[in-house]
């Protein structure tokens, strides 16, 4: 509950964010325009990011002939969340992880790497999957794309402003020196500095609360926290020693971070702390019981 709030608070910071700078670069002409663009770019990213995200892992449709449990596993899991069960894809790549992606449950995908099937035990692998479940019975494609959509738009505000200040499009006619204010000027060279970066630290955040959510939803699914809990410190070691080959704008996809190494800082992590998520996982186990996998 504290982190579907935090989502809601981080939107609302993102909103207030656009709108404050919008009114600062171009008043509502600006703003809408910014919003216009982005809205579009992610309207088609949210309809088409099923396929292109497949597509650029190298994932590939896996059978149910190919791997009867894997599938028995995803329709266990998607039956006791109540949504549809979810299309089975395999990347091919032997380090551990896996995501989820779809715009709605009745488009849901879950994708495994060749490599999780070997390193993890069934209750563990159920645990994976209940969280990428998780991801799509949320429709956290659908919060992704809201927020990107915003950082979008304020990303566009910062670049018409550049280009704007660069070929002098503030102050220069006598009505504009009468009335130029030069804190204003000052105002919006930090705005176009600090507001892109504030407004991605933000996407940042919701990307980790999400994460948290997603433990949460999956581990009530199964009723099973510890199990997670267990493999999420497998894959995080995995991760560690053999980062994946992927586009870093995929990274918040996966369930652990697939790139190699810690982030300098936590704000600018995708993924909330392994330990973290661990030390949640067992407290959530207690509650439930302390049942063990």
């Amino acid at each position: 509950m504290i982190n579907t709030l935090k989502t809601f608070v981080f939107l609302a910071l993102l909103t207030v964010l656009f709108i404050f700078f919008g009114s600062l670069v171009g008043g509502k002409t600006g703003a809408t325009i910014a919003l216009v663009l982005a809205g579009i770019m992610n309207f088609l990213a949210y309809f088409f990011s099923d396929k292109i995200v497949l597509a650029m892992s190298g994932a590939v449709p896996v059978s149910r002939e190919e791997d009867p449990e894997l599938h028995a596993i995803v329709e266990e899991v998607a039956r006791a969340a109540g949504i549809p069960k979810p299309q089975v894809y395999m990347i091919p790549v032997e380090v551990p992880n896996a995501f989820a992606t779809g715009r709605n449950p009745e488009n849901g995908v879950v994708a495994v790497t060749a490599g999780i099937r070997r390193l993890l035990t069934r209750e563990e692998l159920k645990g994976v999957i209940a969280h990428e479940i998780a991801h799509i019975k949320n429709r956290d494609v659908l919060i992704s794309t809201v927020a990107a959509t915003i950082v979008g738009a304020i990303s566009y505000l910062a670049q018409m402003a550049q280009w704007s200040l660069f070929f002098g499009g503030f102050g220069h006619s006598d009505e504009d020196r009468d009335s130029f204010n030069p804190l204003a000027l000052i105002g919006l060279i930090v705005g176009i500095i600090i507001l892109p970066i504030a407004a991605t630290l933000i996407q940042l955040a919701i990307s980790r609360s999400r994460e948290f959510i997603a433990d949460e939803t999956g581990a009530k699914i199964i009723r099973n926290p510890l199990a997670l809990a267990s493999a999420l410190e497998k894959l995080e070691a995995w991760n560690r020693a053999y980062p994946m080959d992927v586009n870093p704008a995929q990274a918040q996809m996966y369930i652990v971070n697939p790139l190699s190494g810690k982030s300098l800082f936590k704000l600018f992590s995708t993924h909330p702390p392994i330990e973290e998520r661990v030390a949640r996982l067992r407290a959530l186990a207690a509650e439930l019981g302390g049942r063990r996998f």
